[in-house]
């Protein structure tokens, strides 16, 4: 099992940038495909991207590509999303997710593990 806890969200203006992280305990978060997602208010959650176990493979969802960047550190037990070039369409609550496999996932049911999601705001 593995517990996740997200970071670095906030208030930005267009434009902008910020870099969530998101924190795993235990000692087997390089077992772990990982992935971002968001939810804005009334609206379902969405795909943002996703790493594999080693980081050598990524997707982004068609809205982020050339923006945000997924990248992790299993060192640190830390995957992040830079968010570069905020629109304010990015808004919304971002949740980070976990899933022991090899493969990376778009599918929100494919995760097992989620953190408790941290906001994100752009003002235009």
């Amino acid at each position: 099992q593995v517990q996740l806890v997200e970071s670095g969200g906030g208030l930005v203006q267009t434009g902008g940038s910020l870099r969530l992280s998101c924190a795993a305990s235990g000692r087997t978060f390089s077992s772990y495909a990982m992935g971002w997602f968001r939810q804005a208010a009334g609206k379902e959650r969405d795909f943002v991207a996703s790493i594999s176990r080693s980081g050598g493979i990524t997707a982004y969802a068609d809205s982020v590509k050339g923006r945000f960047t997924i990248s992790r550190d299993n060192a640190k037990n830390t995957v992040y999303l830079q968010m570069n070039n905020l629109k304010p369409e990015d808004t919304a609550v971002y949740y980070c997710a976990a899933v022991p496999q090899l493969f990376i996932s778009s599918l929100p049911g494919r995760y097992d593990y989620w953190g408790q999601g941290t906001q994100v705001t752009v003002s235009s």
